[in-house]
């Protein structure tokens, strides 16, 4: 077991906020250079399937672009809740709040820029946000240390990239890297079940039923968005209300996390408050 006074001395002295915010400035000063400069190389029409015409210009997709800033805005909303409280979470608020921040520069580099290793940052942003799930559904399942926690998010994230480079091809999530990411939401889906079931919380319920719901209307503009409702020169894109809602979900989420943080925090006595 991980002596727990240790670990909430570390994480009280570390800033979610702060973390989120320089994660959030790097990454899009980085994207930003790469678009400019060609860093990630030469443009072959990646992001293409996604219905959005491209542009040829710095940008190839606008709406499938900068729809993913809700992402950093998402993340750092968490920081900064983090930062009031930073116990949340097993005191891991500020990892997942970088963690969000990143699925958006990430993103945007594969619908901005056309690229091959755009593609591949967008998939690994994907593969971050789902090894988070599942491993942080597992620590608190397993009653899982720290360290432990950071061995099964490597591994998800490693599996993922495997997986992604293997080139299979899968119906409807269109290949491996796809699957793997929704692999590992399901099994954070289900622990995460199992866990309401050992204590239940109408706090946690809800929280994880809204982020369900609003992952289950994304998903259904996701697929729509492929298909009849695919119009190549609207400036309204499915695929970019698919990044907004994903941000929100990924909000959601936190709200779950925070409200289980609570309902442990109240089974301890003497433990402080996190409202």
């Amino acid at each position: 077991m991980v002596d727990m006074a240790t670990e909430t001395h570390v994480t009280t002295r570390f800033d979610p906020f702060i973390a989120a915010l320089t994660t959030a400035v790097v990454s899009v000063v980085l994207l930003g250079l790469a678009l400019a400069y060609d860093w990630l190389g030469p443009d072959v029409g990646e992001g293409s399937a996604f219905c959005e015409a491209l542009r040829g210009d710095l940008v190839n997709q606008p709406a499938n672009t900068f729809s993913n800033l809700g992402f950093v805005l998402a993340g750092l909303t968490i920081g900064w809740r983090g930062r009031k409280n930073p116990q949340l979470m097993d005191g891991m608020v500020g990892f997942f709040a970088c963690v969000v921040v990143l699925l958006g520069p990430a993103s945007a580099a594969m619908h901005a820029s056309g690229t091959v290793l755009g593609q591949n940052l967008d998939l690994t942003s994907m593969f971050l946000i789902s090894s988070f799930a599942a491993s942080y559904a597992m620590k608190r399942w397993y009653e899982l240390s720290r360290t432990q926690f950071f061995m099964a998010f490597a591994a998800w994230l490693i599996m993922g990239e495997a997986v992604l480079f293997s080139g299979i091809a899968v119906p409807v999530v269109l290949h491996g890297g796809n699957l793997v990411f929704a692999i590992g939401s399901l099994t954070a889906i289900v622990l995460e079940v199992r866990l309401w079931r050992r204590q239940p919380s109408k706090a946690v319920a809800r929280a994880g039923l809204l982020t369900l719901a609003v992952l289950g209307g994304a998903f259904t503009i996701w697929l729509l968005d492929q298909g009849p409702w695919c119009d190549p020169n609207s400036l309204i894109q499915g695929h970019a209300v698919w990044h907004f809602l994903c941000a929100v979900t990924t909000y959601c989420q936190f709200r779950m996390y925070a409200a289980d943080t609570r309902k442990q925090n109240s089974q301890q006595p003497n433990a402080p408050s996190l409202n």
